[in-house]
């Protein structure tokens, strides 16, 4: 182990962006000890890793976990509610989070990273984002060096997200491509995103480990392109191979809440919510104390479009 290598305590290792952090937390020489549920979900294999088996409400798998660790980075969070599975917003985001926290202090640790999101504030309507915001604040409250990212709308070919934008485009159901939109028919328009790419977000996780003038700091992280949700999609478009001759059309919100929830339906009220309503930021902060240019969309969408499965 380099003198500027380190053990770190990584959750949601066998997700999107848990799987580029941890690949990078591994080219840059760390040793990283990771939480699965499932250890054969884990897809990258390292002399340098260690498995712990169990999740965030299992007190014997959180001491292992953080145990003799240099720092937590904390990544599990949800987007869709299973409440027969124990998995709501508020078990997942703030619960688990003060579990980790009590593990992580009672072990010594004292830096800790976290994921929030994009639009995550005080008073705010969906209950993704109000747990995200308790999350927050007992991160805030936990006495740790703390850095906290809210990213916007993660990209990269391996995310759920840009594989359900090529289904839209190369499948022939749904026969047009959809967003949610406001007003009786749909027409009313909706809020703006700015994707940012995972390889910079793993990125700015794993170097803020290194950058003591983050500590304390909430960073918001989006690319430097901003969309409306039409403008997203037709930007796809030109990039996916076998892309079919669709348009763009609205669900109208009034709509889209009466079905959402039932068997089949894809989506939930939170995520109708917080489609209304702008994922966007000021960049300027976390390029300069990252010393990084965030990547445009198109352009490196463009490299991996051909590898969305």
């Amino acid at each position: 182990m380099t003198n500027s290598s380190r053990c770190v305590a990584l959750t949601g290792a066998t997700g999107f962006v848990g799987r580029h952090v941890m690949q990078q937390l591994l080219n840059r020489q760390h040793h990283v000890r990771v939480l699965v549920r499932d250890p054969s979900r884990l897809t990258i294999k390292d002399a340098n890793t260690q498995l712990v088996t169990g999740d965030l409400f299992n007190r014997s798998a959180l001491a292992k976990l953080v145990e003799r660790v240099d720092a937590v980075i904390h990544l599990v969070g949800i987007i869709m509610e299973n409440p027969a599975r124990g998995q709501t917003f508020d078990r997942v985001h703030r619960v688990a989070t003060q579990n980790l926290i009590d593990a992580a202090k009672e072990a010594g640790v004292r830096r800790w990273v976290h994921m929030s999101a994009l639009g995550t504030r005080p008073d705010v309507v969906s209950n993704y984002h109000r747990t995200k915001w308790a999350a927050e604040q007992t991160v805030r409250h936990s006495g740790l060096d703390y850095t906290i990212f809210r990213p916007s709308m993660i990209h990269g070919p391996d995310g759920e997200f840009m594989q359900m934008v090529k289904g839209f485009w190369c499948k022939r159901f749904p026969p047009f491509v959809p967003y949610f939109g406001a007003g009786l028919f749909g027409k009313g328009g909706a809020g703006k995103l700015q994707p940012v790419w995972v390889e910079d977000v793993a990125r700015c996780f794993v170097e803020a480990l290194d950058h003591s003038k983050s500590i304390g700091e909430t960073y918001p992280l989006g690319g430097p392109d901003v969309y409306t949700w039409p403008q997203f999609y037709q930007a796809c478009k030109p990039h996916l191979p076998k892309a079919r001759n669709k348009k763009i059309e609205a669900i109208p919100v009034w709509y889209a809440n009466l079905i959402a929830g039932k068997p089949a339906v894809p989506f939930n009220r939170d995520q109708i919510i917080m489609s209304q309503e702008d994922s966007v930021c000021c960049i300027e902060k976390v390029q300069a104390d990252f010393e990084l240019k965030l990547a445009p969309f198109e352009s490196t969408m463009a490299t991996y479009a051909s590898k969305i499965e």
